[in-house]
């Protein structure tokens, strides 16, 4: 199987009607076949909340998912990748959008644009497949701004040969200029000019699907394109992208909680762009805990299937060596009283086998020291990047034996 089939994620008979619907509109040079999709294929696509349609994944791990919440496909768009940037509108504005699919993404932030600037933008739109980019043309626009990208889109089909006719009729803007790129994003990546981009859209499906678009390697391509004052955002809140982001030399912070129960993950070389800090767990976790280890794809090539494998066996290499088991959640207890004996002991062996006697030893509370200072609102001093940074030190410290009790 390609890269390219395997990393596409919409269903599967969605992604052969629509290969089949522009091979036909290919062959016949009919409008009829791409304008009658929706209408005939209705139950393949799904109405969120605000009114915006998603479309089904493909079966994965026995599931299927839609590629938006529920919550709302385009209200996802606005209050994920939108409110968190700090633009300043008096200038020219430049984006990055990872994962484009249907467009929601950049159409967003065209909206939010064109109500704020009469500066210049230009979005670098990036997805693997032909026929996730070409659903964007089939479902209903959600906002006005979605035919503008689909514009985009169509141009970019019908000079790959992937469409034939123009029926998209909406005038992309003087002003806006959006590049359409059909490929592999590690590769796209790698051609693009250092400090370029005000922010930095990252939407795949998941980490599990695609490591390959969470590894510390393309974390530090995007630190080479991103601006100094430059924004990541990305919905996951998972322990190991974090990791990733720091490991690149990014400051991390909490993004917005929508259609989910925890909130994203947004990056910057900047901390002063970033206003809240992540949970005071996640910190200790990400600093401590196994489960930080992050993805890694060193020559930015590799499959998916084999970045897992790899961080699954640094991680088991890692546990009890250079950091605490990630069983029962281990690390959080540390500086904490337990009350369940049964937990207790369990937390009590992860520790032991990194020099630390007990949830309330002085080698405990020497490692979470740094949680003392938490707040919620950080600064260039006080921010999660920096505790866990400061956390990592000190396990070591105390695993390597070089922690004396005072």
């Amino acid at each position: 199987m390609s890269y390219e089939n395997s990393a596409r994620i919409i269903n599967d008979d969605i992604f052969d009607l629509i290969n089949e619907t522009f091979a036909k509109e290919k062959s016949s040079r009919n409008n009829e076949y791409r304008l009658n999709f929706f209408d005939t294929y209705n139950d393949y696509f799904v109405l969120t909340d605000d009114g915006s349609y998603s479309i089904n994944s493909k079966e994965i791990n026995n599931k299927v998912e839609t590629l938006h919440t529920s919550t709302g496909a385009i209200s996802e768009s606005f209050e994920k990748f939108i409110k968190p940037m700090k633009f300043d509108y008096s200038k020219d504005i430049a984006i990055l959008d990872i994962c484009a699919g249907l467009g929601y993404n950049s159409s967003a932030a065209i909206a939010d644009f064109m109500k704020n600037s009469t500066a210049n933008l230009t979005i670098d739109m990036v997805e693997i497949s032909k026929a996730t980019f070409a659903c964007g043309l089939l479902v209903p626009s959600p906002i006005p701004e979605h035919d503008i990208t689909k514009k985009a889109i169509e141009d970019e089909l019908i000079a790959q040969d992937y469409a034939t006719l123009s029926l998209e009729t909406a005038e992309i803007p003087k002003n806006i200029n959006i590049n359409v790129f059909i490929e592999d994003a590690r590769q796209t990546v790698q051609n693009l000019k250092d400090n370029t981009y005000d922010a930095i859209f990252l939407d795949p499906f998941s980490q599990n699907m695609a490591p390959e678009l969470f590894s510390v390697e393309f974390f530090k391509e995007f630190r080479r394109v991103i601006k100094d004052d430059g924004i990541v955002a990305t919905y996951t809140s998972s322990a190991p992208v974090r990791e990733g982001f720091i490991e690149a030399d990014f400051y991390i912070g909490l993004g917005p909680i929508f259609g989910r129960m925890q909130g994203g993950t947004l990056a910057s070389p900047n901390p002063e762009m970033l206003d809240w800090a992540l949970p005071k767990n996640d910190e200790i976790r990400i600093a401590l805990s196994d489960v930080g280890i992050p993805f890694r794809d060193p020559g930015l090539n590799s499959s998916s299937e084999l970045i897992l494998d790899t961080r699954t066996e640094e991680r088991h290499n890692a546990r009890h060596n250079t950091k605490i088991s990630s069983a029962v959640k281990t690390p959080i207890f540390l500086g904490q009283e337990m009350d369940d004996e049964k937990l207790k002991r369990r937390v009590e062996r992860n520790l032991a086998k990194m020099n630390i006697p007990s949830t309330t030893s002085p080698e405990a509370n020497y490692i979470v020291e740094v949680e003392n200072d938490y707040a919620e609102r950080q600064n260039s001093e006080n921010n999660s990047t920096n505790r866990i940074l400061k956390m990592k030190k000190r396990l070591k410290k105390v695993k390597m034996g070089n922690y004396i009790r005072t």
